[in-house]
């Protein structure tokens, strides 16, 4: 049997307390839900009285991840349903990964998307970054595409059906780095990089004062507010650019900025759209989190379990639903899954649990 030894974080470990709800009280249950390795998950396990070895651990764990394969697929079809989605990627180390070497890195490639209200979180394991992948998760979609400044999106963003809106908050980070190359010099607050950031600075005030307004508003703000900023930003660009050697931090900065200034200003055109894609960084820093403990997958079959079990807690998070008592209720509720309906009842949005911020209040 295949053995996927590599991780087990909280994901994984609910979801077999959830397929195995007789092994340990609820205390116990909560207490072991953390991002850490099988091996830890082994003795942690071990301490409350249950033998398990890590090979039963990771076995069941991949089971896990594809017995909710139908409900990540009706994930996937909301998902592209909506006319707004974010993406990115991160990497992620598989060791027995076919035609690669072990110290290769692969990839998951992660969407945000739903209506308002209602939003979808999917990971996808893939062993490309390349530009074959978006155009695979996305076929079919007609939209607006949130993503950074990766040249992989180019294909699909070329699609005449979507339409690619860039993220103020790469631009931002860029012109930061920017003026930390400059150290302690006083001359830094006259710099280009000053200029640059103070600039997005003022468009991000404005986006957080319009945080709790409808989109309509938004929409009408931002013409009346950012649009001028813009318009005073363009000039000042093509006034600096060509004085900047394009190798310095600061002219890679004004470079980024030029070359996706039609994809940065996208977000006037719609109430909706968003000023960054932070939005799918947050979703995607559990991993990243976790990835620092676990260090790798040993099988692909091990990655595509984490893909769902992660797209799932993901999306109950997103959804203000605590992760736990979800991944129960679908573990409890899929096998009796006959119709598209019966699964659709199980997506995050539709099932009624205990909020996430109840659980920290009463935690804190």
């Amino acid at each position: 049997m295949d053995h996927d030894i590599g991780h087990v974080s909280e994901n994984y470990v609910a979801a077999i307390i959830c397929a195995r709800p007789n092994l340990a009280d609820n205390r116990s249950c909560r207490n072991i839900i953390s991002s850490a390795t099988s091996y830890r998950q082994e003795q942690i396990f071990k301490r409350i009285g249950i033998e398990l070895t890590r090979a039963n651990l990771a076995n069941w764990v991949v089971r896990a991840g594809q017995l909710i394969q139908p409900l990540i697929n009706l994930m996937r079809d909301r998902t592209l349903a909506y006319d707004i989605v974010a993406m990115d990627e991160t990497p992620v180390q598989v060791l027995k990964e076919p035609g690669k070497a072990p110290q290769t890195k692969s990839y998951l490639w992660v969407q945000r998307g739903g209506p308002p209200g209602q939003p979808l979180i999917l990971y996808d394991y893939d062993p490309s970054r390349g530009q074959a992948v978006p155009i695979r998760l996305l076929e079919g979609y007609r939209g607006y595409l949130h993503t950074d400044g990766y040249a992989g999106y180019d294909a699909v963003g070329s699609d005449p059906g979507i339409t690619q809106v860039g993220c103020f908050a790469h631009a931002r980070r860029k012109f930061d780095q920017a003026i930390k190359g400059q150290g302690q010099s006083k001359k830094r607050k006259s710099s280009h990089a000053w200029r640059g950031l103070k600039f997005i600075q003022k468009l991000y005030r404005i986006e957080r004062s319009l945080q709790d307004v409808t989109p309509q508003a938004r929409y009408q703000a931002r013409r009346e507010q950012a649009q001028p900023i813009l318009d005073e930003m363009r000039n000042w660009l093509d006034e600096v650019l060509p004085q900047v050697p394009p190798t310095t931090l600061t002219g890679k900065a004004l470079h980024y900025l030029h070359n996706q200034w039609s994809k940065l200003i996208r977000y006037l055109e719609d109430g909706r759209l968003r000023i960054d894609n932070n939005l799918l960084e947050n979703a995607i820093r559990p991993f990243v989190v976790g990835r620092k403990n676990f260090l790798f997958c040993d099988t692909v079959r091990g990655a595509n379990a984490s893909a769902n079990l992660y797209s799932l807690i993901e999306t109950a998070k997103a959804n203000g639903i605590e992760p736990y008592q979800y991944l129960r209720r679908v573990f409890a509720g899929l096998p009796n899954a006959k119709t598209v309906e019966d699964v659709e009842a199980l997506l995050p949005y539709r099932v009624k649990l205990i909020n996430i911020d109840d659980v920290k209040s009463a935690v804190g």
